[in-house]
């Protein structure tokens, strides 16, 4: 038995946790877990704990059910809040029944990226921006104040509710950076500390569930859906990413034009390059496209900047000896583990075949004609699930980064949501046409 085994043994036994959860997710991001005792522990660090694949969404067929969760023991934490009884949680590996990593495991789509990556020398680190909205209730999405970025008021009920939600992640030992009131009314921020990128996956699925948990604690609702409203800025989930060598920012070059190294400028352009077929794995739901429309502070075109807020990729770094690269697209609904993968697959695509980065967006993108930003050669990124399917589809780099499991259940679940959503007849078109036609 190794010492982080060790350790969760010794832990439940003097904080008294009667009860661990097994924690792994589905191919579309959502949670699941199960719950085993203290005396269980053993075994499942051992052999894994078996349960029922067939009933999680793109796991396997009823005649190939039996899938083994693999406790990770880095991963252990006791869940805050739980009353006299303790509860703790880890996250799991999922194997097939011959102790095989499973392909449809979202961790293990991440982990063979990571394994890719540190193949040429690196190790991958992420820090997201994760926005949400905060209501009074899930039915009526009513909103709680008519703040904008930063805002902060005495009467505001979020204040305390932030506070809340950062207490609880931090006793999870999830480190925040810092969070803010974000531009529309009853919406947040939460920055997560820098961390390995598996490690940042794990942790955006633990946030989204606290910041849950946080507000009906206080009678509230909290979602991470995209665009809740319209004719407000939606909820993006703002990556940013870097690359080390060792102790050494492989991102960072102070001789070069933005302090980026050879090595970041064909990372930003693998990210552009690629940035149509990977964007439904980054902003998997029909929702998410009502966000990446102009006007609203979300990207819509391929491009990079330094500083421009419009841009799809900006490089970001104030320290002098490193630099990230941050990822504007991605929505806070995206299954961390699957999103995390493509945007590192498309960067190391891009070092791997020494991608020539264009030229920097410098206007602002939402003022420019499409006249303009065509003879600028800058395209735009798909405005709905069809044509990012449709894009996905026909990528070799997206289907070799999910593995053929993830990518073939994953577009057949999408085109079902698409055809759902194309034969739905909408509030808006009855209001719209039927006094008219």
């Amino acid at each position: 038995m190794d010492k982080q085994q060790e350790y969760v043994l010794r832990t439940v036994e003097d904080r008294d946790v009667r009860f661990i959860r097994l924690w792994f997710t589905d191919v579309l991001g959502f949670l699941k877990s199960f719950a085993i005792t203290p005396t269980e522990l053993d075994g499942a660090f051992e052999r894994g704990m078996e349960f029922d694949g067939s009933a999680i969404e793109g796991y396997a067929r009823v005649q190939e059910a039996d899938m083994v969760a693999k406790p990770d023991p880095g991963t252990f934490q006791v869940l805050p809040g739980r009353g006299d009884g303790g509860v703790a949680r880890m996250f799991c590996d999922v194997l097939t029944p011959e102790g095989q990593p499973f392909d449809g495991d979202p961790r293990w789509v991440l982990r063979r990226n990571l394994e890719r990556a540190a193949n040429r020398g690196f190790t991958v680190y992420a820090w997201p921006e994760l926005e949400f909205f905060l209501f009074g209730d899930a039915e009526t999405g009513r909103p709680l104040d008519i703040g904008s970025y930063f805002d902060q008021t005495a009467l505001d009920l979020s204040q305390d509710f932030r506070r809340i939600a950062i207490a609880m992640l931090e006793r999870m030992g999830i480190s925040v950076m810092q969070s803010h009131h974000e531009i529309a009314p009853s919406q947040h921020e939460i920055d997560l500390r820098e961390a390995d990128a598996l490690t940042m996956a794990d942790n955006v699925m633990s946030a989204r569930l606290v910041v849950k948990e946080a507000a009906l604690e206080q009678g509230l609702y909290a979602t991470f859906m995209p665009k809740p409203r319209e004719g407000v800025a939606g909820s993006g989930m703002d990556t940013h990413l870097s690359l080390y060598e060792g102790d050494r920012n492989a991102f960072y070059d102070p001789g070069q034009e933005a302090n980026l190294s050879k090595t970041a400028r064909s990372f930003i352009a693998g990210l552009l390059t690629h940035a149509s077929e990977y964007t439904a794995v980054t902003n998997q739901w029909i929702n998410s496209y009502k966000r990446l429309v102009p006007g609203y502070d979300a990207p819509t075109h391929v491009c990079w900047a330094q500083r421009n807020r419009s841009a799809m990729v900006r490089v970001g770094g104030y320290r002098s000896d490193r630099v990230d690269v941050e990822v504007r697209s991605p929505d806070p609904a995206a299954n961390p583990y699957l999103a995390f993968a493509v945007l590192l697959a498309a960067g190391m695509k891009g070092i791997e075949e020494e991608y020539e980065l264009p030229p920097e967006a410098g206007d602002n993108l939402q003022e420019m004609t499409e006249a303009e930003l065509r003879a600028a050669g800058i395209r735009s990124l798909p405005v709905d699930l069809h044509e990012a399917l449709t894009a996905m589809e026909r990528s070799e780099l997206v289907a070799e980064a999910l593995g053929e499991h993830v990518f073939e259940y994953f577009l057949r679940n999408k085109h079902r949501d698409w055809d759902s959503y194309q034969r739905y007849v909408s509030p808006f078109e009855r209001e719209r046409y039927l006094p008219l036609l």
